[in-house]
């Protein structure tokens, strides 16, 4: 093995007269280099994007949702939230009613998600650090408050610091049976100050307003009534207690994880990093087809020491494994090297954030995160490719006989 090694990294350093070989060789080690930091930097950016989107869809959806499997509100007695609380794992409960109703403040109307909530809404959904103006606690005496999203606001043209600024809220009358002949008992309406506003991602600053819980049941004429049940759960004893809670709860309802109410979103996420993914490991297979035409000229060039080494008694697995070694050298040479610069471009954008996002509420610079995971990916994913571009050349110096020799 140690001849093996010496003989891998001569023909590495390959002559010193400039022949195709070497410039070859350069070549598909610049190409996989290129190669690998894009997958490093790619990589690195959606896990940045992941993180930040994940943290903002924390903030808004629980650990854990149970809601009706049929219909769109119920209720449920007091017996059974507390058998609910005392489920292991369970370490906060809080109960929402949510539904989209239609709003104006001086001909500017619009329509949203309206969500009641408890005190104890704050412990599970944590959206106070997102707060960018006004309360971060809504009050269902008199003024009646809210918290909205800052595009609602502002597209309203309501104004947090105004205590005399409402918005109207409207909402279908189901008792009315007959809208036409009554029009003005058609819809029930509900005045609210918007005494503070959060600012985050887009899809949520215009589409949540947060209200009392009871307040929001008398609009939604669901008095005792609930869309859904959130919790917080100990992370480490997540899927046990969703098992728990659903045999408590029975046929009929249904007990979501944060991932299968956004399954959706966590799919995309997935799908896209792995289209990606491919896309690069198919510029990394077209870049080492240089490889292999490189290894094969340095096959031709090597015959006569491959006939001097078996005439020494070298086997022909010996004389592969050189020619592999080499393959393998040039693509993990390429491939750290293209490590390293990716690592180093992500962690200036990461320090300095060098690239911006302009126009966006919800970052201001692009967003990346290094995993040690991505990097070992990315090193399995060089050796493999490095290894199939460098079998055929090998092979085919295990049958390479050089002819001056063969006719001495």
């Amino acid at each position: 093995m140690g001849l093996i090694w010496q003989l891998a990294f001569r023909y590495l350093r390959g002559k010193r007269t400039a022949n195709a070989v070497p410039i070859l060789s350069r070549i598909s080690m610049v190409a996989i280099a290129v190669s690998s930091a894009a997958m490093i930097i790619i990589f690195s950016a959606f896990n940045g994007i992941e993180a930040k989107v994940k943290a903002v869809y924390n903030n808004f959806y629980p650990d854990l949702k149970i809601t009706t499997a049929r219909g769109k509100f119920f209720s449920v007695d007091s017996a059974k939230l507390a058998a609910i609380k005392q489920v292991s794992g369970v370490r906060n409960v809080t109960t929402v009613i949510e539904d989209n109703v239609i709003a104006d403040n001086h001909g500017q109307q619009k329509v949203f998600m309206l969500k009641g909530i408890d005190k104890n809404y704050f412990n599970i959904n944590d959206i106070r650090p997102l707060i960018e103006v006004g309360a971060d606690s809504v009050s269902e005496g008199h003024p009646y408050t809210a918290i909205a999203g800052l595009r609602i606001i502002n597209e309203l043209g309501a104004d947090v610091n105004d205590v005399f600024s409402y918005v109207e809220l409207f909402y279908p009358n189901p008792t009315i049976t007959n809208p036409e002949a009554d029009p003005l008992s058609a819809y029930q309406s509900l005045k609210l100050h918007p005494a503070g506003a959060f600012k985050t991602q887009d899809e949520f600053e215009s589409k949540y307003v947060l209200a009392p819980l009871s307040l929001t049941q008398e609009l939604l004429h669901a008095k005792g009534m609930y869309s859904s049940i959130e919790l917080s759960i100990d992370a480490q004893t997540l899927d046990k207690t969703k098992m728990r809670l659903a045999e408590l709860m029975g046929t009929g309802w249904k007990v979501e994880t944060r991932y299968e109410q956004n399954k959706t979103l966590y799919m995309v996420i997935g799908a896209e990093r792995w289209a990606v993914y491919a896309i690069l490991v198919l510029v990394l297979l077209i870049a080492s087809f240089n490889m292999v035409g490189a290894l094969s000229m340095l096959v031709l060039e090597k015959q006569k020491d491959i006939a001097i080494l078996k005439a020494m008694g070298a086997q022909a697995g010996s004389i592969r494994t050189i020619f592999l070694l080499e393959g393998v050298l040039w693509s993990m040479i390429g491939g750290l090297s293209g490590i390293v610069i990716g690592v180093a471009v992500c962690l200036a954008q990461q320090y300095f954030g060098f690239i911006k996002l302009n126009g966006s509420s919800f970052l201001d610079v692009y967003p990346v995160q290094i995993q040690v995971w991505d990097i070992l990916l990315v090193i399995v994913t060089i050796l493999t490719v490095g290894l199939l571009a460098s079998w055929y050349p090998a092979i085919r110096a295990t049958k390479a006989v050089d002819p001056t020799l063969k006719s001495a």
